[in-house]
């Protein structure tokens, strides 16, 4: 499994995110999204650190895979490297207001869509054939509630035909957030998982070697 290091790489980047976004949420005033923070003064910092991190945290958490289970976790590996890939793009190309739609807001669009969907499928990749230990049951009801919360905010977002049907742009950045937070947890859920003890591997004995016959040993005098 992966090292204390890589797993304390893990969950402290992913804390730095939460707090980054977390003071840009409760000092700042109220956006629709979160990664509209940084079209407001004092913003881009916040966002810029919060995407960054949670990029570290997902390079940590593969560097640690790659060195600790290589022949199990290459698809998760792949996973969350597209993952951290998509944020640090993110952060390169900043959001702008829906209505202006130029190419840096689309391939901030579209990163964030390879981060929101690369990490659920991440998850259970990594937890699939596991054992049914606690540990890698809270990955696997991670990976689905963030795949759940996922689909509904894409429902609810307003370029989904969806939205006007079930009301979604009253509450589509309430659900952003939350897919942001399942996505934080299933990262830190991932990390304590995969730094858990390997079950001790017993060495054979080695056979013992035959004793021989008092005869045997009279002919050999």
């Amino acid at each position: 499994m992966i090292t204390r290091q890589s797993a304390l790489g893990a969950i402290a980047g992913t804390a730095v995110s939460a707090g980054a976004l977390t003071y840009a949420q409760v000092a700042l005033p109220t956006q629709t999204l979160l990664s509209d923070y940084a079209l407001v003064s004092g913003g881009l910092v916040p966002v810029l650190i919060g995407m960054l991190a949670l990029a570290g945290a997902c390079l940590s958490l593969a560097y640690g895979l790659a060195a600790g289970d290589p022949g199990r976790t290459a698809a998760t590996r792949v996973l969350l490297l597209a993952g951290a890939a998509g944020l640090m793009m993110s952060a390169i190309f900043p959001t702008d207001p829906s209505a202006v739609g130029s190419t840096t807001g689309e391939i901030h669009r579209w990163s964030a869509a390879v981060v929101f969907t690369s990490l659920p499928v991440a998850g259970w990749a990594l937890a699939r054939g596991r054992a049914a230990a606690p540990r890698w049951n809270a990955v696997r009801a991670m990976s689905v509630t963030s795949a759940a919360t996922l689909a509904v905010y894409l429902a609810a977002h307003p370029a989904s035909i969806t939205s006007t049907l079930i009301g979604g742009s009253a509450y589509y950045g309430l659900l952003e957030r939350g897919v942001v937070l399942a996505e934080m947890a299933l990262l830190t859920a991932m990390a304590l998982a995969s730094a858990g003890r390997r079950p001790a591997v017993q060495t054979p004995a080695a056979p013992a070697e035959p004793q021989r016959s008092e005869r045997s040993e009279r002919l050999a005098a």
